[in-house]
């Protein structure tokens, strides 16, 4: 050290000295102030060092404490504002090295102040005032004390020299001040907070119900330092009895529904947690044992306990029983999948020790549930005796099996299995068993091992585990790839499906024509009697001769024995036409794809069909009538000119009226058969080539049946548009009664002008042929030539009058029904106006009304 540097630190001394003297103010040059100013030389140049670490921050904190301990918190907020001043100092001026020297300084100064002894100073007795040197010695000595304190490492540096054995009287000095502070010993308190950890009340700390915590009494003297830090510690009792507590009554109520496998896991997970905590209070319980030393020279090392080291060995048990009592007041109420998910939710955490701890918490909890899911993908069982897997089966018939035996249960859905792989899941089991029960088939069992050895995975227990979601999907996809491929061969070869559904649309839909032509030439005259007066028995052997008459006989017999005459409910005035009907029976396993709900709009599609068939062959019937060979005899050239007008007049309004209702019925048939029924079975055909499960098939054949229905004007918001079209077939029906009357009586005038035509000598022959028509009343035959000329006529107006009036109610309904087709929402329904109208006849018909 320089001359100026030394000088520096004399005038700092003095000024020091001079302000710790300023209560009472000396001469510098009094025999007092010199005496204060060597003794501060001899402090500062001695070799006595304080036993604690050199770090201002932990002087700073102690002396705020204190501060704050004292009730002085306004000092301690000061103090703790020009701490932090002083420490920010750098540069030039500043105490870079020492700050934490010049803090303990004045610390020590502070409390020689205060003392009431105004003596020697108490804390350094062995630098008397009387021990006089000069002061150059004494900077000699201040500057080799600077050298070896810039030698210090950070260490904690303790005095090597002791001659009067300060150090051992200082430590009974504290010791004696620590015992009238504390009334319970350190040991015991420690002791108590043990027991508190694994819910046993100690001697001075114990459970409060009302509190809902553990106490220390209010009766020991403690500071409050030691106080608040037991309370802190017996949170982990308080935990512990949370924890113990919930796995105690789970047990208690075992084998309830309500606790469940997958909740027995988790109380066998949280109880394996409990046994390493009891092995680390098995270990500080004999540490406990050790004495507590107060300050020494192996107190670092010593294998004792103390509240503080109790601090950090319970910090990683308190983190992992904090989580556990999380649990546990999560999962109180929650049981099986929707447990796991909760438990799952707290896994997804940053930090490493508590990701660890979780993911093996959930390796044991979800360890029957991953279980059940192996055994239902697998093997199609549902081992879920309390009701705890997301899947859900319910007593049903075989028929309905597959759409309503088996569901999801949402709530019980783990949050790390989402909701299309629960689906997949779903859907594997249900096809086992539906394989198992409805098909009687044991093929799946091949098809499940082929999946497990191609997800790596095996067919027993344990293959699967929380963490290994891929290893899960690989699997569920494999066994489901399978599985369902097994179930549709099945349905296509051993059960014919498709060509049951070619069957229907054969004869239910009426697309095999010369069956359906056959049928309805030998039922007719049977089906225009009153219904109730028909025998079902009879229909179904006109249904069976019509089946051998046509190409329909060599069709599978099994598919043909299938096909049943229904005769539907019917009531007083209704005719055979009503009530008939078509039905196709389809047994297990065809039945859960031809449900009754199916067959039932199957039956009404039929009806539509069956309605507009009838109205075709009305049309053709009436045809077959109206022939001109029929009415081209030259008999009718005798009739008055007034007849033979009106006669030909009525001939012609009857054929431009058929004309017009057969142009209405054919396009209309051509549209169902041809745009409807055959582009939906095309359709049908190709999506049944492309499904990969049976939910596929009937997603096909839904979709199939409403594109029919939807075409078909069957649907609900095109019931006005079906009604007007069943107004307009009864009104062709009703046409051809009209014609049918109208041909009779034609053919009746025709006979009754050739009788009165012939010679006089045959008329006498034929006269006993057409004795008893003459005798009806009314009969024409009966009248002479001049009377059968006036009813004639009188006839021809009727009728005339009678098909005009057909004709405008029927030009009335057929505007009404092709206004409503350009606002249907379907396209091939405004497109069929197209159809009827493609000459735009009725479009000018309509402008020129």
């Amino acid at each position: 050290m320089d001359e100026e540097d030394q000088q520096k630190i004399t005038d700092l001394i003095k000024e020091l000295v001079h302000r710790l003297l300023s209560q009472n103010p000396n001469n510098p040059n009094s025999p007092q102030f010199q005496s204060s100013l060597r003794y501060a030389y001899r402090i500062l140049s001695s070799r006595l060092t304080p036993s604690i670490s050199p770090d201002s921050a932990a002087i700073a904190e102690s002396i705020k404490r204190r501060l704050a301990t004292q009730g002085k918190s306004s000092d301690a907020l000061t103090f703790s504002d020009l701490y932090s001043k002083f420490a920010a100092k750098t540069g030039p001026g500043s105490v870079v090295n020492n700050k934490w020297a010049v803090i303990y300084l004045l610390d020590i100064i502070s409390k020689d102040r205060k003392s009431a002894n105004n003596g020697p100073c108490q804390f350094l007795p062995n630098l008397p005032l009387n021990n006089h040197a000069d002061l150059g010695s004494d900077l000699k000595g201040l500057a080799v004390r600077e050298k070896e304190r810039k030698g210090w490492s950070n260490g904690v540096l303790l005095v090597s020299k002791d001659p009067e054995n300060l150090r051992q009287i200082a430590f009974r000095e504290f010791a004696n001040l620590v015992k009238e502070e504390n009334e319970v010993s350190e040991e015991v308190l420690v002791r108590d907070v043990l027991y508190a950890s694994q819910g046993i009340d100690g001697r001075y700390v114990k459970f409060d119900a009302i509190a809902d915590g553990y106490i220390l009494l209010d009766s020991i003297k403690l500071p409050r330092a030691i106080r608040v830090m037991v309370m802190k510690l017996c949170e982990l009792g308080w935990l512990f009895r949370k924890v113990k507590g919930y796995i105690s009554e789970s047990m208690d109520r075992l084998p309830a529904e309500d606790v469940g496998t997958v909740g027995q896991a988790f109380c066998a997970a949280l109880q394996d947690e409990l046994s390493d905590y009891y092995k680390l209070l098995a270990v500080l319980e004999a540490q406990a044992m050790n004495p507590i030393p107060l300050v020494s020279d192996t107190a670092s090392s010593g294998n004792y306990l103390s509240l503080r080291r109790l601090s950090v060995w319970f910090a990683e048990p308190l983190v992992k029983m904090r989580l556990m009592a999380v649990l546990v007041d999560k999962c109180k109420v929650l049981k099986g999948g929707a447990m796991a998910g909760a438990i799952h939710l707290h896994a997804q955490h940053g930090d490493p020790l508590v990701r660890k701890f979780m993911m093996q918490l959930l390796k044991r909890v979800c360890s029957p549930l991953f279980e059940m899911v192996r055994s239902w993908v697998l093997e199609g069982e549902l081992e879920d005796i309390f009701t705890e897997f997301f899947v859900v089966s319910q007593p049903v018939k075989a028929e309905s099996l597959w759409r309503e035996g088996y569901r999801l249960h949402s709530g019980m859905l783990p949050s790390f299995i989402s909701q299309p792989l629960a689906q997949r899941i779903l859907r594997t089991g249900k096809s086992i068993n539906f394989l198992r029960v409805c098909c009687d088939d044991r093929g799946w069992a091949d098809a499940a091992t082929q999946a497990a050895n191609a997800a790596g995975t095996t067919t027993g227990r344990g293959g699967l585990a929380y963490g290994e979601t891929d290893a899960l999907e690989n699997l569920v996809m494999e066994a489901a790839k399978r599985i369902d491929k097994h179930l549709l061969e099945v349905m296509y070869n051993r059960f014919k499906f498709k060509e049951h559904c070619l069957a229907i649309k054969r004869y239910l839909l009426l697309g095999q024509g010369d069956f359906v032509q056959y049928l309805m030439d030998i039922v007719g005259p049977e089906l225009s009697e009153p219904a109730n007066t028909i025998s079902s028995f009879k229909l179904a052997g006109l249904l069976e001769t019509a089946i051998r008459s046509s190409n329909a006989q060599y069709d599978d017999r099994d598919i043909l024995d299938r096909l049943r005459v229904k005769m539907m409910p019917h009531g007083t005035g209704d005719r055979g036409w009503d009530v008939f009907s078509l039905e196709y029976d389809a047994n297990v396993p065809l039945d859960t794809l031809f449900t009754e709900s199916v067959m039932s709009r199957y039956l009404k599609i039929f009806n539509f069909l069956w309605k507009l068939r009838r109205v075709e062959h009305a049309l053709t019937g009436a045809w077959k009538t109206m022939k001109p060979n029929c009415i081209t005899s030259h008999s009718f050239t005798k009739l008055p000119h007034a007849v033979k007008s009106q006669l030909l007049l009525t001939l012609r309004r009857c054929q431009v009226l058929w004309n017009e209702m057969n142009h209405f019925v054919t396009n209309l048939q051509y549209y169902i058969m041809f745009e409807v029924l055959e582009i939906s079975w095309s359709n049908f055909s190709n999506e049944m080539e492309a499904a990969k499960d049976l939910d596929d098939l009937l997603a096909a054949h839904e979709k199939y049946l409403h594109s029919i229905i939807e075409k078909s004007l069957l649907e609900e918001r095109s019931q006005t548009l079906y009604k007007s079209l069943f107004v307009l077939f009864d009104l062709i029906l009703q046409f051809r009664s009209h014609a049918d009357r109208l041909y009779e009586g034609i053919f009746e005038l025709q006979s009754r002008s050739i009788e009165s035509s012939l010679p006089s000598r045959d008329r006498g022959k034929s006269s006993k042929k057409t004795r008893d028509k003459s005798s009806e009343p009314g009969s024409w035959i009966s009248d002479g030539r001049k009377a059968l000329t006036q009813r004639g006529g009188e006839f021809l107006r009727s009728m005339g009058q009678d098909l005009d009036a057909l004709s405008q109610e029927y030009k009335l309904l057929l505007d009404g029904f092709l206004s409503q087709l350009p606002v249907q929402q379907h396209v091939d329904l405004k497109f069929l106006l197209f159809r009827f109208d493609f000459t735009e006849f009725y479009n000018r018909s309509r402008s020129g009304l």
